[in-house]
């Protein structure tokens, strides 16, 4: 009941709202080709849109418009989202444009088909390597994540003991090389701390171990952020490390590791906000 509501006067509720929204089922296949299908539209020339979501206080400057066609015996119209070209990193709104010059409508997500992605990390990718998962918004909308990468580190396995932290990833986009190395970077700082990881005999492969200790730094108790890179060889661009080939598109608060103390501090490990790998220290 509401505050000052007295009781068994009626109160409004957002579920007693109609929900006017047009819901639009979308699939994937294996080569990241997306499928719309959408109700049918008494419209004469209906088009999907896609937006970059700005950043907050930006305008609107990317966007990619999509024909639907007519729809089949079951006379909806679908619209197909191509591979290519590929979709700037960010988060993508779909809304319906039901003919040119009117006010564009934000659509509801239908049924999601993402079977294909649930294995998507058992696929080695070429470079650049790029990643796209239909998801639902907070306030429950369809909308699209994209990562489009030169290469990538995907994290597959997090083991956490009670001593130290160990990892283990795939390389996509590239190839590990001998002298190939793992870089924790202390987050806005040039501190980084270097490790030797294991490579698998495919050159692909790798895994890492680190420990609360050796990402301790002098000064203070605040807590430090370390973000986990891998070098494929000496003088290489590092690559990020993180978690993208399957159908979680925020993974921050779904994987949820637990910290270990050891040597007088504690680590944690979590994913980003872009679902990269990240280790909290204080």
């Amino acid at each position: 009941m509401t505050p000052g509501t007295p009781e068994g006067t009626p109160t409004s509720s957002r579920d007693d709202t109609p929900d006017t929204h047009l819901r639009a089922d979308c699939a994937i296949d294996t080569d990241g080709r997306i499928t719309f299908r959408l109700p049918p539209i008494p419209a004469a020339h209906p088009r999907l849109l896609l937006r970059l979501r700005p950043e907050k206080g930006r305008p609107e400057t990317t966007r990619h418009v999509l024909d639907l066609e007519p729809g089949g015996s079951d006379g909806r119209p679908h619209a197909v989202l191509e591979s290519h070209p590929a979709l700037d990193e960010g988060r993508w709104d779909v809304y319906l444009l039901p003919e040119p010059g009117a006010e564009r409508r934000r659509l509801r997500p239908g049924l999601r088909d993402l079977r294909v992605l649930l294995d998507g990390h058992l696929r080695d990718r070429p470079s650049p390597v790029e990643v796209r998962i239909p998801y639902v918004t907070k306030d429950g909308f369809l909308a699209l994540r994209a990562w489009r990468r030169t290469a990538h580190a995907e994290a597959r396995t997090i083991d956490v003991t009670d001593r130290a932290v160990t990892v283990t990833a795939r390389l996509h986009g590239a190839d590990l090389h001998e002298d190939a190395t793992v870089r924790l970077r202390l987050r806005g700082t040039d501190t980084v701390r270097t490790l030797r990881p294991r490579i698998d005999d495919d050159g692909r492969g790798f895994s890492f171990t680190a420990g609360p200790g050796a990402l301790a730094d002098e000064g203070g108790g605040a807590a430090r952020i370390w973000d986990v890179f891998v070098r494929p060889t000496a003088g290489a661009p590092p690559i990020r490390v993180g978690r993208l080939l399957d159908d979680v598109a925020d993974r921050k608060h779904v994987y949820v590791y637990p910290a270990i103390e050891a040597d007088g501090s504690t680590l944690c490990p979590y994913y980003t906000v872009d679902n990269d790998l990240a280790m909290e220290v204080t």
